[in-house]
């Protein structure tokens, strides 16, 4: 399903449990602001390049809107629409005083160079400026992008509006990124883990996992599981996959990976079927790649007792009933990878501050802001009788809700 559908299909769900009116239904549906320019530069062989590039401002009732800018091929404004919304649930859902947005351009960073890049970068920070800042809207990296798009951002908004490393997160560590960032979508995800186990009885060291995706969030999340015990049986990435019932040694192949560019062919497990990764038998399922990978074609083929959404919208909502019939228990993208952006926040804060942290310092409050959003969740779950990802998004929606209602905001 198009992620626009399913967000706007979850989201109506969620109105009718919370029991929100109309009006106040219409005023969290429309995006605050949509913005779409035209981004042309010279190529490195002098020829002229256009690009589309889009930002969506979704809701702002609860703090500064928040959210990643992304450079892919298929970024498109329904994609960018569903995002944005998502952010803003999600930092409700955190409990941080944002809102939500999300942005991208229409390219493949892969054939750009680094020079072309920063250009199409700094063209787009030029049509954006006047309408992102440190208290209105900041953004971040996502997939295509990473802290050196950031630091471009930051210098070209500081031409306008003097320095202000608040504007931007997930920036290189010399410019005012924070300690932890890197490993805080990952590391947000086993502490999610760790607090639903804690529910059933179980911890990390008995468990056996299943990872699909090994990028940032993939990689740190079956590290941080591995140094805990986790028994991580099966990864897969872009190039292949990999399987050892006796457990993978995570750090060895996080050297390989860096070495070679993907899992494909470590001799510490033997190569299966990427397209069998899903199905493996397992406790904890993590979905840390792509969305929609979660079927109805695929859904009832599921063996693992949890599914733990890494990455965004990894299930459709027909899988999602498929799962929930079949008693496995899914703990949603909205709250399970909000790590990355919790730790964005601490990075803001410190910013304005001005007073850096250490990582022990980021790391305790990000397990801080995990665990309570969990019990938090988990109470919304119980007081409406419904599965977690209702209750994420009527914990989400009903404080943005009730922010806006406060404001006096309602359409």
């Amino acid at each position: 399903m198009n992620p626009l559908a399913a967000t706007n299909r979850y989201f109506k769900q969620a109105v009718r449990i919370l029991g929100l009116d109309s009006k106040v239904e219409r005023s969290l549906m429309i995006p605050f602001r949509e913005i779409k320019v035209e981004c042309t530069i010279p190529a490195d062989n002098g020829t002229l390049l256009s690009f589309i590039g889009f930002r969506v401002q979704h809701d702002n009732a609860r703090g500064p809107m928040k959210g990643g800018i992304r450079y892919h091929p298929q970024v498109d404004p329904d994609e960018v629409n569903a995002l944005a919304q998502l952010m803003t649930w999600k930092t409700a859902v955190a409990h941080i005083p944002y809102g939500g947005a999300k942005g991208g351009i229409g390219c493949d960073p892969r054939e750009l160079s680094t020079s072309e890049l920063e250009r199409l970068t700094r063209v787009f920070t030029q049509k954006i400026h006047d309408l992102i800042g440190v208290q209105t809207d900041v953004p971040a990296p996502d997939m295509g992008t990473n802290a050196q798009t950031m630091a471009w951002i930051l210098d070209e908004y500081s031409k306008f509006h003097g320095h202000s490393p608040a504007v931007v997160t997930g920036k290189p560590l010399d410019l005012g990124g924070s300690l932890g960032r890197e490993a805080a979508t990952g590391r947000g995800v086993v502490y999610a883990t760790e607090a639903l186990l804690r529910d059933y009885g179980k911890n990390i060291a008995d468990q056996t996992f299943v990872i699909q995706g090994f990028g940032n969030v993939g990689s740190w999340t079956a590290s941080i599981l591995h140094e805990q015990g986790g028994k991580v049986i099966a990864i897969s990435d872009a190039t292949g996959a990999i399987k050892n019932k006796d457990g993978i040694d995570v750090p060895r192949l996080v050297d390989y990976v860096k070495k070679t560019g993907g899992v494909k062919g470590f001799d510490g497990g033997l190569d299966i079927d990427p397209n069998s990764i899903l199905v493996e038998p397992c406790d904890v399922l993590i979905p840390a790649a792509i969305g929609g990978v979660l079927t109805r074609e695929n859904a009832n083929d599921v063996q693992a007792k949890f599914v733990v959404e890494a990455a965004n919208h990894p299930t459709d909502p027909d899988a999602d009933e498929i799962l929930g019939k079949k008693g496995v228990v899914v703990l949603p993208d909205i709250y399970a990878n909000g790590g990355g952006v919790t730790v964005s926040y601490f990075e803001w804060v410190q910013n304005i501050q001005g007073f850096m942290w250490d990582e022990d310092k980021v790391n305790a409050e990000l397990k801080k802001y995990m665990t309570r959003a969990y019990e938090d969740l988990k109470e919304m779950s119980k007081s409406k009788s419904c599965n977690y990802r209702m209750g994420a998004f009527c914990l989400g929606i009903g404080r943005v809700a009730r922010a806006t209602l406060l404001r006096g905001w309602e359409a």
